[in-house]
């Protein structure tokens, strides 16, 4: 894997720990693919896709966004996180809230995206997230060389292969998640 832009990119190990949440940390320490895995610090204040992407010369289509949606139905509220290229959006309220099997979908509120989580936001990633979420995968991810995504903080960005984000315990590859 080529790593994208300017960035100080090192193998996400123990001795990048403070670059890591630590659910992300502990998630490597266990997985198969940790070794594909690549963070590099950043300035927290451009950890925003767009100001990430100009400062740092990565192509805005190799970035991907990890989003926290809620579903309800009656009294249950399910979460999922969904994974979209940056230069798309997630179908929220159609193939989420499907499946889901929500009445309604929407967002997480950034107070339980972050205490559910562990992670900041702002930086959320699918790696390390709880076990009985869902991590739906837009298939147009799965075609690009490299995906850039959050660290679960604000001051570093992981880079890994896209078919290590569909190695993910949790994930699903869904065609047509984001438009």
């Amino acid at each position: 894997m080529t790593t994208p832009g300017t960035l100080d990119w090192r193998t996400a190990s123990a001795g990048s720990d403070d670059l890591l949440a630590a659910p992300v940390a502990s998630f490597l320490a266990g997985w198969s693919r940790a070794g594909d895995v690549r963070v590099a610090p950043i300035d927290p204040e451009l950890a925003d896709t767009a100001q990430f992407c100009e400062r740092y010369g990565v192509e805005l289509v190799d970035s991907a966004n990890c989003v926290v949606i809620a579903g309800r139905r009656g009294e249950v509220t399910r979460y999922a996180a969904c994974v979209v290229l940056a230069t798309t959006r997630a179908d929220v309220n159609g193939v989420v809230r499907k499946r889901l099997d929500a009445r309604k979908a929407s967002f997480a509120p950034m107070a339980d995206a972050v205490s559910l989580s562990g992670m900041e936001y702002g930086g959320i990633t699918p790696l390390g997230l709880p076990a009985d979420w869902p991590v739906l995968v837009d298939a147009a991810v799965l075609a690009r060389p490299v995906a850039v995504v959050g660290s679960g903080l604000r001051r570093a960005k992981i880079a890994l292969p896209p078919d290590a984000l569909a190695a993910l315990p949790a994930a699903e590859i869904v065609e047509g998640l984001a438009s």
